[in-house]
């Protein structure tokens, strides 16, 4: 999952100031994690630890209250309802794409794919139970768990398009042209699932090494540091991450988090 956190950390500061260029400084020191690592982080501790996902990602929302890129509304107003209330409150029927960003951990926690979909299923239903918001997460999973089994790209492709019927048959290039916040030809809304994990699928799949999909994520533009966050985690499953890289990706989070980091990679999960 630590994939994940370097896309959040990449796509950070350029969430709300888009470019459309692969080329960046691509470990910028004004890079922080945002709630995407911070959710991630809480999947990761719930899967160690067991319990109700809902109630961890309500936790460390609460803790970090304020991080770069902030929460979004829905999410915000459910975990102040949660802490109001003391008790896990139902969930909003969010398709947002708060549900793929936060599942990576599971697509590396389990080995079959009916456990890796349900665990998905579990961690997007506390918040996000639009059907949209389940598949997004369980799409994500699910590329990671197949890359994990060295499956070629291709192939993952057409079981992502297959299975969860997302249209990956664009190019990079080709969604670079035609991608915003707005989606895709500003048909659609790019916060959401349906609007932003088909698009971070192809930047993993479609990349030629680790750094190569987090350009290609925040190059298209959108929902940077979500779409980034999506992708990192897909393109560790697929290339694997240097050490300096891993380095980094500690080197930003505080010391709680990085504990559960640490604690989830140290997990047999070969």
């Amino acid at each position: 999952m630590i994939g994940a956190i370097l896309g959040d950390f990449v796509g950070s500061i350029y969430e709300f100031n888009n470019i459309k260029t692969k080329d960046f400084n691509l470990y910028d020191e004004e890079m922080e994690f945002t709630d995407d690592s911070i959710l991630t982080i809480a999947t990761a501790h719930w899967l160690l630890k067991g319990g109700e996902p809902g109630a961890y990602y309500c936790e460390y929302a609460n803790k970090h209250r304020f991080p770069m890129g902030g929460y979004g509304g829905m999410f915000s107003n459910w975990v102040t309802r949660c802490m109001e209330n003391n008790t896990i409150m139902p969930p909003y029927n969010s398709c947002g794409n708060g549900s793929a960003m936060r599942v990576s951990p599971v697509g590396w926690f389990f080995n079959t794919e009916q456990e890796v979909l349900e665990a998905a299923k579990r961690s997007a239903e506390c918040t996000h139970n639009h059907p949209e918001g389940i598949k997004g997460a369980q799409a994500v999973a699910l590329a990671i768990l197949l890359a994990r089994r060295n499956t070629p790209v291709n192939e993952i492709a057409r079981r992502i398009e297959h299975d969860f019927g997302y249209n990956l048959s664009l190019s990079v290039d080709e969604i670079r042209k035609r991608y915003s916040w707005n989606g895709m030809d500003d048909d659609m809304d790019g916060g959401t699932c349906q609007g932003s994990v088909p698009q971070a699928i192809s930047c993993a799949l479609q990349a030629i090494d680790f750094e190569d999909a987090l350009r290609n994520a925040v190059s298209i533009a959108g929902d940077s540091d979500t779409i980034a966050c999506i992708a990192g985690g897909i393109a560790q499953a697929i290339f694997g991450l240097s050490q300096p890289l891993v380095d980094f990706a500690m080197s930003k989070l505080d010391p709680e988090l990085k504990s559960v980091v640490d604690e989830f990679v140290k997990v047999d999960m070969s």
